[in-house]
């Protein structure tokens, strides 16, 4: 199957975080799940490293693509068709970050991994 990590997810996973549940973990370490992280995610982790709100994102930002890669995760493009489709939901949420990964999950056949309430709003599947 395939998954999407949220930003949240993402950083939970990568930092063995005991906030992530016990579905999430075992999806993720499934070798036969495909795991997707947007590039939102990446423009996410970069913003909160400028502002200075999240103490590992210097590491993060300079290793991204290298941690990625060491748990087999796949990256996952921000294109035209997300962006359209993030930009129509009609739901009163403004955060573009988190209309993006709305929008890929249901235009990419992925189940979003997030513990956000937010995506309720969207219709998404989501997995906690």
């Amino acid at each position: 199957m395939r998954f999407l990590l949220d930003t949240r997810a993402l950083l939970w996973w990568l930092t063995d975080d005991p906030k992530r549940s016990s579905r999430a973990r075992e999806v993720i370490s499934d070798e036969v799940n495909t795991i997707l992280v947007s590039a939102a995610s990446a423009w996410e982790v970069a913003t909160k490293f400028r502002l200075g709100k999240l103490e590992i994102a210097a590491e993060l930002v300079s290793r991204f693509n290298e941690l990625i890669a060491a748990d087999g995760f796949e990256h996952l493009p921000v294109d035209y068709l997300h962006a359209l489709k993030a930009a129509a939901y009609e739901v009163d949420h403004r955060d573009p970050v988190d209309r993006m990964p709305a929008a890929q999950s249901a235009l990419e056949s992925a189940i979003l991994i997030s513990c956000d309430p937010a995506f309720a709003l969207f219709e998404t599947k989501v997995l906690w």
